[in-house]
This record gives structure tokens, C-alpha cells and sequence, in this order.
């Protein structure tokens, strides 16, 4: 398992959700789509989806990559300690 292959497919995977989100605050279908996930579990939606941001959403984008890099990183890291 090479450790920055899966470093690289964990942070893109995690980058691409928060792209869709991202996505989704710009055309206006965030805060629907929370209020369904709520109503389906049951709950109230405490929450106000913000107005969509460039700067805001690339740096979520950003963060969220490098936070899963290194998720990525170091799971490959544990995963070849524990299984040589």
C-alpha cells in the first residue's frame, strides 16, 4: 500500500464532497437538502445554510483535502507498522 496514493484518495475523496456542497450552497439546494436529512432522522434543523462564498469554499475545499491527506497518511502509516 503505498501511503501517499491512499493519503492522495482519501483527501481528494474528502475535497470532492465538500466540492459538492460547495456546489450545492451556490445553486440553493443546501439548506432543502439539510432540511430533508433532518426531517428524515426525525430531527429540527437548527442549522442556517450562510450565503454562498468563493474564498469560504476554497478554503473548505483546501482544509478538507489536506485533513484527509493526512487521515490518508497516516492509516497507510499504521496499516504497514502493523501488517510487515
Amino acid at each position: 500500500m503505498n501511503r501517499h496514493k491512499v493519503a492522495l484518495v482519501l483527501g481528494s475523496f474528502a475535497g470532492l464532497i465538500h466540492l459538492v456542497w460547495s456546489v450545492a450552497i451556490a445553486l440553493g439546494f443546501a439548506q432543502p437538502w439539510l432540511n430533508f436529512v433532518y426531517n428524515i432522522h426525525s430531527l429540527n434543523n437548527p442549522f442556517v445554510v450562510a450565503p454562498f462564498n468563493l474564498t469560504r469554499s476554497v478554503v473548505l475545499i483546501v482544509v478538507t483535502f489536506l485533513v484527509g491527506y493526512m487521515f490518508g497518511y497516516v492509516f497507510a502509516t499504521l496499516w504497514h507498522k502493523i501488517y510487515r
